[in-house]
């Protein structure tokens, strides 16, 4: 069956005789292909802040935000879902990173992980996945198998769908509820979507939970007031923090801050 959209991400390259350019050239091109992820991504602002939206309904419920990809998409989601906690302080259970042949794939790729159309549900299935969350398929293609199995499986059981792709009219951005297709044109090197695609990913995803940890109350002002506290360097900040919202000392705020554990639970006790 041939295939009726364009798949934008395997079209050729505007560059070539890659080989033959400068150092410099070859990284002022790539960069020049850069500047144009950030116009592509503003295009698709309205979808994204749905997904914010309604996941916060879900969190509001004790649902959560799962991502579902393989290679470069899987592994940005897991990298997403994995700053979560350290910075937000939230539990390591309500944002959920998973990527085709399991963890061992966040470093090694695994042969074929990603043709299985029927392994993403049962990885999902593990954590009891219900109405309550939200599915996040991430693939530049849009026609991941792991991912669209997963989204399908996910949809026949009310839950809701989000696809993250950058191929408009892809399977996945039909078939998801509510589609972010990020047209960045070719890659630098033709095929290669780790590249320009795989930063539109990473930059829709940090607003996607950067925005949901604001709407459900885990951002006071602009500071990470619920960060953990895993190291000296968040420890100074979380200090001047305090010290700014209460004007004590830095050593008083010090104190206050080790011994409530959190800057927003600092700053609540004492106000």
């Amino acid at each position: 069956m041939v295939e009726k959209h364009i798949k934008i991400t395997e079209e050729p390259s505007n560059y070539d005789q890659l080989e033959e350019m400068g150092t410099l050239d070859i990284v002022a091109n790539i960069n020049n292909e850069d500047k144009k992820v950030a116009d592509a991504v503003e295009l698709v602002l309205p979808q994204v802040a749905k997904v914010i939206d309604e996941t916060a309904k879900r969190f509001d419920k004790g649902g959560r935000l799962f991502y579902i990809g393989a290679g470069t998409s899987g592994r940005l989601g897991i990298l997403d879902a994995s700053e979560i906690p350290p910075t937000f302080g939230m539990p390591y259970d309500r944002v959920i990173g998973l990527i085709a042949g399991g963890d061992h794939a966040i470093r090694k790729a695994v042969e074929f992980a990603e043709d299985d159309t029927a392994q993403a549900w049962k990885d999902l299935k593990e954590y009891d996945i219900n109405e309550n969350d939200v599915l996040v398929g991430i693939a530049a293609s849009g026609t991941t198998p792991y991912v669209l199995g997963g989204v399908a499986d996910a949809k026949n059981h009310g839950i809701l769908t989000v696809g993250i792709t950058n191929n408009p009219g892809s399977p996945l951005a039909q078939s998801t509820d509510i589609p972010i297709a990020v047209n960045v044109g070719p890659e630098f090197l033709t095929g290669s979507t780790r590249m320009k695609s795989g930063t539109s990913q990473k930059m829709v995803l940090n607003m996607i939970s950067t925005g949901l940890m604001i709407r459900i109350g885990r951002v006071k002002g602009n500071k990470m007031v619920n960060m953990q506290l895993s190291n000296t360097k968040l420890v100074d900040r979380g200090t001047r923090y305090i010290v700014e919202e209460l004007g004590l000392s830095y050593d008083e705020a010090e104190k206050v801050l080790k011994k409530y554990g959190s800057v927003k639970l600092a700053i609540d006790a004492l106000k």
